[in-house]
């Protein structure tokens, strides 16, 4: 049995950051938040989580309110499978009694079980890339990458959100006209020039991004360049991301 229960108290927010070390072992005094920003921010009504299985922790989660009605989840970690859903619905309970109309958040583009669990399972949208949004990291799981983000957008009533959180199905078929625009060829990204009719386009992503940086690095690069320079254009040109298929690609409709 998880419980998933909002933390205030200092040793409770000790235990996030070293929950949070423990997933993604920092580089010295370069964590993505203090014990001290996110007791500030439980104090005056921000979200601080944790998901507790028999008196251990073992996920979290840390927001602050943004603006247009929106929640931004800055940081989630979890150390069992599951658990970073039951975080997430925990979230959308938490907002929605306030009103909130949506949840905000940034992830990996490159990562596919991210991508997956973002837009196939919870039903959210990306609504931009966000080139080397943090920099360059230097935390155990990065290894130095360039930190290209997408921005997701969780609509929190929508129908198909409230459907998935009921754990209904909700299948959005592709286009049997789809063209693929990035795929994968033995590891490595190919780009192929699309034409103006194509009104559906798939961009695929690497299987194991982390696993390849440090196999390979020089071919995580070239993902990522190739990954921005893809999707990241077909959103710059005004492009829709409307999901993820197959667990391998982004699928985007142009307008």
């Amino acid at each position: 049995m998880i419980e998933v229960r909002e933390l205030h108290e200092m040793a409770e927010l000790e235990r996030v950051d070293t929950l949070f070390d423990d997933i993604w072992h920092f580089a010295p005094a370069a964590p993505p938040i203090t014990i001290e920003l996110m007791r500030a921010l439980s104090h005056a009504g921000g979200y601080v989580a944790g998901a507790f299985a028999n008196g251990d922790l073992i996920g979290a989660s840390v927001g602050f309110l943004a603006a247009d009605r929106a929640l931004h989840s800055h940081v989630t970690g979890a150390t069992r499978p599951g658990v970073g859903y039951q975080l997430k619905l925990h979230q959308r309970r938490w907002a929605m009694e306030r009103g909130l109309e949506r949840i905000t958040w940034t992830y990996d583009p490159l990562v596919r079980r991210n991508a997956h669990f973002n837009l196939a399972k919870l039903g959210a949208r990306p609504l931009e890339y966000l080139p080397c949004f943090y920099g360059v990291l230097g935390d155990a799981i990065n290894q130095g990458d360039e930190s290209d983000r997408l921005l997701a957008s969780w609509p929190l009533a929508a129908p198909h959100v409230a459907a998935l959180a009921q754990g209904e199905p909700y299948d959005r078929p592709v286009a049997s006209d789809a063209v693929v625009a990035l795929a994968d060829e033995g590891g490595r990204p190919v780009a192929t020039p699309v034409g103006g009719a194509a009104r559906t386009v798939l961009v695929a992503v690497p299987e194991d991004i982390e696993g390849l940086r440090r196999a390979d690095p020089g071919a995580g690069k070239a993902w990522r360049h190739a990954v921005r320079d893809v999707l990241g254009g077909l959103m710059a040109e005004g492009h829709a991301v409307t999901g993820f298929s197959g667990k391998r690609y982004y699928v985007v409709e142009r307008a």
